[in-house]
């Protein structure tokens, strides 16, 4: 009994050391700042920047926005906006463009939810998710250019790109 009690505690050990190498090789990203989401004078919700360092520019590192709302908002809304945004900021933005698979992948929220979009620039992947549920990904070239609906030269809110990003 007290040989299996010792391997339960090694295997432990072992588990922990091995979660604790990953996460320290891992480039954990870091909260830079939060901002009221406002639409049409409305607040809405709230928009948390991440980045792997809040002082480098958006486009060249690992980020992520986590969107917390507390409003009802449908899904339709979503989409629009972001086309109408992507073809603002982007321009020779499509229907073939691999940023409307992100842009299909929206559903309505409710009150409490979160949609975080995360980039990863090693493998150039967009990942799309709702209430920690990955809804999809795409990996392109140019996938982090889906958050140039708010930080881009036309964004959807010009004082929330500036709090987000000074």
């Amino acid at each position: 009994m007290g040989i299996t009690i010792q391997k339960v505690l090694i295997t432990a050990t072992a588990s922990l050391l091995l979660l604790s190498s990953h996460s320290a090789l891992a480039n954990p990203l870091k909260q830079c700042s939060t901002a009221p989401l406002i639409v049409t004078l409305k607040n809405v919700g709230k928009v948390t920047y991440f980045a792997e360092d809040c002082e480098k520019s958006w486009e060249n590192q690992d980020i992520r926005l986590d969107f917390h709302y507390t409003h009802d908002i449908p899904e339709w809304a979503f989409k629009k906006a972001a086309t109408y945004y992507l073809k603002k900021n982007i321009a020779d933005f499509n229907n073939q463009s691999a940023l409307n698979q992100v842009t299909a992948l929206y559903k309505p929220v409710k009150s409490g939810d979160t949609y975080s979009l995360s980039y990863h620039q090693d493998n150039q992947k967009l990942d799309l998710i709702l209430n920690q549920k990955l809804l999809g990904s795409i990996r392109d070239a140019h996938a982090n250019h889906y958050f140039k609906i708010w930080f881009g030269s036309t964004p959807f809110n010009v004082k929330l790109k500036q709090q987000l990003l000074n």
